[in-house]
């Protein structure tokens, strides 16, 4: 397999974050989590924006490589199911030009109603590339806001319930993300291990 120095998500360097490798995808912990515990990416090798561009063997290994991950993440983190999404294009929600699948640990009331969760994933742009694709149109959270609103000053209560997710979220220190990786990949055979050396980490800080 190539070296984890060459991975690349859309144009930014992940190998600190790299858990799973394969012949043609490989996992990494989230920037930014939706949940505690937390959630993570699974992302075919080639820079790709768009989920109809893949070879029918990059799909294949794709979602091979999704079904092989959720299992360990379900178990390692207790979860009682799973929230598993590809947002293709970013007025689906996608916030990085490179085609990836969240797989995310649900577990009761951690999110209120549940399909709260989609909120969540309609994140902000992460790329410079597609603000102003995201700058057209409000997001599945602002739209469920302003209608929440109107529906509560129609009973008489002009405060909405509403709160919103996106902005609670953080973007987490390398060395978190790393040291999770690093526990991760202990959990998967052999040949799915990102094993990343220190003369790696010096050629993906260049």
């Amino acid at each position: 397999m190539a070296s984890l120095s060459t991975l690349r998500f859309a144009s930014f360097r992940v190998a600190h974050q790299v858990f799973f490798q394969s012949a043609l995808s490989y996992g990494l912990v989230n920037l930014k989590p939706l949940v505690p515990g937390p959630d993570v990416l699974v992302v075919p090798r080639r820079v790709t924006p768009r989920f109809r561009d893949l070879t029918p063997e990059e799909v294949t290994d794709l979602f091979q490589s999704v079904h092989q991950i959720s299992r360990v993440i379900e178990q390692e983190y207790s979860a009682q199911a799973l929230n598993i999404a590809l947002q293709d294009g970013p007025l689906a929600g996608q916030s990085v030009p490179h085609v990836h699948v969240h797989i995310i640990p649900r577990r009761a009331k951690d999110f209120e109603p549940l399909d709260e969760m989609y909120n969540a994933l309609d994140a902000k742009n992460l790329s410079q590339d597609f603000a102003e694709a995201y700058a057209s149109r409000p997001t599945r959270s602002e739209r469920k806001a302003f209608e929440a609103e109107l529906r509560e000053r129609e009973r008489g209560n002009v405060e909405s319930p509403f709160s919103g997710i996106e902005g609670e979220r953080k973007p987490r220190a390398r060395e978190e993300m790393q040291k999770e990786a690093e526990r991760l990949t202990g959990l998967f055979p052999e040949a799915n291990r990102a094993v990343f050396g220190k003369g790696e980490e010096e050629r993906a800080e260049q």
